[in-house]
């Protein structure tokens, strides 16, 4: 149960790296900082949609379009870079340039992608540290 805690944790705080990092190089991403829940909510969506939508597209791009398979994480992070985009209270919006709808899934993706794979790393070394400590 604690694994599970800690994986979702670090999906979670990937997710918001990925977004804050599309926020910062892009202009049309913006992340409305005036009401942090709204940010939050953002996050918890977007990771939960991600959660989701990744293994059913998997599945179905496997039995229908094995060509597809490469791209499903990039597809599934537009779906739900654009489910959050048109929740009101999300606290993302997503706009022009249009080019920004093609740019921002790219580097949300490849952020997620490395931060969870780094932060467990982290984790795991900090662990290592205080058990020796102890």
């Amino acid at each position: 149960m604690i694994t599970f805690l800690i994986r979702a944790l670090i999906f979670l705080v990937s997710a918001a790296v990925g977004l804050i990092v599309a926020d910062l190089l892009l202009e049309g991403v913006r992340i409305d900082w005036s009401h942090w829940w709204g940010f939050v909510l953002a996050v918890v969506i977007f990771a939960v949609l991600q959660s989701v939508l990744t293994p059913w597209a998997a599945k179905v791009a496997r039995r229908n379009a094995p060509a597809l398979l490469g791209g499903i994480g990039i597809v599934s992070t537009f779906v739900a870079l654009l489910v959050v985009a048109l929740i009101p209270g999300a606290g993302l919006t997503i706009g022009l340039p249009w080019w920004t709808w093609i740019v921002a899934p790219m580097i949300v993706w490849v952020v997620t992608a490395l931060a969870t794979w780094l932060l467990p790393g982290l984790f795991i070394k900090k662990k290592v540290a205080e058990r020796r400590a102890a």
